[in-house]
């Protein structure tokens, strides 16, 4: 059994250290976090610090190689949380695309160590990255975090060179640490070997060339959305985000192979209609959670993850979830590579599919519709934390339900089942909004909690979270039969 008895975890430490930035950083109105030079030294201080603690404290407890190595992939993870909070233009849909090729990148570089698992090379067309090239000398967990390092600066290429200070600074002082009884020959091919698997996996990324595109031109002013009652229209000041997202690579299902189901309703201003009661139950949810400061003021916070510099993203928030049942189920590293490296898939294919969704149907958001028919003073509970009331894309199907279905599926493949007796303390030690961590008896459970939220929020209808669910189910089926075997 793992033993976590450590006085410093790096990954909560650079958490709350994130989250006293922001604090003392923050402006008037929360955009995109600038960490100072004080405050990176700071970050590099505590890092290194914290992590020199705890690696004393796993040899004191006698980690296991296996256990060394979950620890280590779980460390970074946390470091990627944090980088995650401060992008500025990824999330949600190049926030998952990394996601997907930095774990591709970690599964690659330790599989030829992992008994029953074998390359993915043969199934990612474009792919060339050759096991037989890695040396019999190579370190597991030295290789890793040579490859981390590489796969986090590139893929998280949004983010102020401060806040990225942390990537070296995890680097360097787990390097020193792992390259205590290695030969030089042994250090030097496992950080060769980290290296290569990098470079591998982030050339068979910049051949996807719509999504090398894409992401450094999230809002293209070619894209003019379609004009009707009932369709989706930008608030002043916006442009659409990431309309043409459908073309870009997935890596196990694409839109075509997904099944699409219409929206259930069609616009109508007819009190006695579908879709004025769908509105209506958005209208009062949303506006007695805000004036009775309720619990689904608080499930709308807790699930929002849309503030840049505030909150993690919707698919690094599924990563925040994962990384906690890793610690509490206690999984090898084996396991803990598998289940990052679909859930990786998982996030990028669902954000192709449901992306291709939005801009198909163009759906308004609720707050115009109740606006003009309901309540002329109605505010969605979002507004406070950015300009804009909404996310700017189309309603329809909900992005935060797609991402939570997709990662309920996929954790009830690795963890056996739905029932889980989880808490989320993604937000533990927060003073923006509560930080009360919230509890589960099944993924399901959370996952449909997830898709709620965003009614009492005020940026959806049911429909277009039963949607997403639906879509998220869809897609994790076909990730779970992705074969890791050896032989395929």
């Amino acid at each position: 059994m793992r033993k976590f008895m450590r006085n410093f975890n790096i990954g909560w430490v650079l958490l709350i250290l994130s989250v006293i930035l922001v604090q003392s950083c923050a402006k008037d109105e929360l955009d995109v976090l600038e960490i100072s030079e004080t405050d990176t030294d700071d970050f590099d201080t505590v890092a290194q610090d914290s992590l020199t603690a705890r690696r004393q404290n796993d040899r004191n407890n006698g980690l296991n190689p296996s256990e060394e190595t979950v620890q280590l992939i779980t460390d970074w993870n946390d470091l990627w949380l944090v980088l995650d909070r401060y992008t500025n233009g990824l999330r949600p849909n190049t926030t998952a695309r990394a996601l997907a090729y930095i774990h591709l990148a970690g599964y690659e570089t330790a599989v030829a160590d992992m008994d029953g698992y074998g390359s993915t090379r043969n199934q990612l067309q474009g792919f060339n990255l050759d096991q037989d090239d890695r040396a019999d000398t190579v370190d597991r967990n030295l290789a890793l975090n040579t490859c981390y390092a590489l796969v986090f600066d590139h893929f998280m290429f949004s983010v102020s060179n401060n806040a990225k200070a942390g990537i070296t600074t995890l680097e360097n002082e787990m390097a020193e640490e792992l390259s205590e009884n290695l030969s030089q020959e042994e250090i030097e091919d496992s950080e060769e070997w980290g290296a290569l698997v990098a470079e591998m996996v982030i050339a068979y990324s910049q051949t996807d060339n719509e999504a090398e595109t894409q992401q450094l031109d999230p809002n293209p002013g070619s894209y003019v959305a379609p004009v009707g009652e009932g369709l989706w229209a930008a608030s002043e000041g916006e442009t659409a985000w990431f309309p043409y997202w459908n073309r870009v690579r997935t890596f196990v299902i694409s839109p075509e192979q997904t099944s699409s189901t219409p929206p259930p309703f069609s616009h109508s201003g007819n009190r006695n209609s579908g879709y004025y009661n769908q509105m209506d139950e958005v209208e009062s949810t949303a506006t007695t959670a805000r004036l009775e400061d309720n619990e689904d003021l608080w499930i709308s916070e807790f699930w929002s993850d849309d503030v840049e510099g505030l909150m993690m993203s919707p698919p690094g928030r599924q990563f925040s979830i994962a990384n906690q049942l890793i610690d509490q189920e206690d999984l090898d590293y084996e396991q803990t590579l598998e289940l990052l490296l679909k859930l990786g898939f998982a996030m990028n294919d669902a954000a192709v599919s449901a992306w291709d969704d939005k801009y198909t149907y163009n759906t308004e958001r609720p707050s115009r519709y109740i606006l003009e028919y309901i309540n002329d003073d109605f505010q969605t509970n979002l507004a406070r934390f950015i300009s804009s009331p909404n996310p700017a894309f189309p309603a329809y199907p909900s992005g935060h339900a797609t991402f939570a279905a997709v990662a309920s599926g996929v954790f009830m493949d690795i963890f056996g089942g739905d029932a889980i007796n989880f808490t989320d303390r993604t937000h533990a030690g927060r003073s923006e909004f509560r930080s009360d961590s919230r509890s589960f008896s099944s993924f399901s459970e959370m996952a449909e909690e997830n898709g709620y939220s965003r009614i009492p929020l005020g940026v959806h209808i049911q429909a277009d979270s039963d949607e997403g669910v639906r879509l998220g189910y869809e897609i994790s089926a076909a990730i779970n039969n992705f074969s890791l075997s050896p032989n395929f």
